[in-house]
């Protein structure tokens, strides 16, 4: 069995060149939320040394809420959000020699794309413009994925090793207290789980179906590198390759 360990990185952080000596695919930010070209320029290089595969992600242009808070904007607007920041993106991987291999939006814009099939639509379509190759990640359940495979591209679904879930199979909402996995072992035993079982226990105590094949850490997470370690170190020790998707 293997298994994808992701982080969001490039969003001045201060801890990626950890971070990817740990996972085996990273989430670059495209310069809109967080991040610059410079950052972009830095991390794809050190992504480079590391062999670890590269993903665009993709925010709303909101740094004063790190691209959080949703943004209701109109289809053309969703589509040069999108081709801006993959063709930036993708100009920099072509600089530094490696190759962009999929796609993940951020914040705001993955959890809407998660509810919303109509933004999934747009968001899978214009990648698919961009280019047929890309894969596309996006929440376990959600309409991204489920958008897609509709388009014919290849897709990863993935899970959060740091966030609590709800019965629906969304995550907890940022604005609560419980949305944060603070605690290793927590941690550690909420990835197992979805990982071996294929459910995650919701904050209702309620059992859920999730399809894990990447999972996810947060770059700017406390306990990031931390929990990266652990959980990597915890999954070896069962037998589990960390490996791209």
């Amino acid at each position: 069995m293997k298994i994808d360990l992701n982080a969001d990185v490039a969003e001045g952080c201060g801890q990626d060149d950890k971070l990817l000596t740990i996972v085996s695919s990273a989430n670059v930010c495209c310069g809109l939320h967080a991040g610059s070209y410079s950052e972009m320029l830095a991390t794809l290089q050190l992504a480079k040394e590391n062999n670890v595969s590269v993903g665009a992600h993709p925010g709303l242009n909101d740094r004063e809420n790190f691209g959080r808070i949703h943004q209701p904007l109109s289809e053309s607007e969703y589509r040069a959000l999108l081709a801006y920041q993959l063709g930036a993106t993708k100009a920099l991987c072509d600089l530094v020699g490696v190759t962009l291999d999929y796609v993940k939006p951020h914040g705001a814009l993955y959890n809407q794309a998660a509810i919303d099939e109509d933004l999934s639509d747009i968001l899978a379509s214009e990648i698919k413009r961009f280019d047929p190759n890309l894969k596309v990640m996006g929440l376990s359940g959600g309409y991204l994925v489920k958008a897609a495979k509709k388009q014919g591209l290849a897709s990863i679904s993935e899970v959060f090793a740091d966030r609590n879930y709800e019965k629906d199979g969304s995550l907890v909402s940022r604005s609560k207290d419980n949305a944060l996995i603070t605690d290793t072992d927590d941690a550690i035993k909420h990835v197992l789980q979805m990982i071996t079982e294929g459910t995650v226990t919701s904050v209702c105590g309620q059992t859920v179906p999730v399809e894990a094949q990447s999972i996810c850490l947060h770059g700017d997470g406390e306990h990031a590198i931390l929990f990266a370690q652990e959980i990597k170190k915890q999954l070896e020790l069962k037998g589990i390759t960390i490996s791209a998707y």
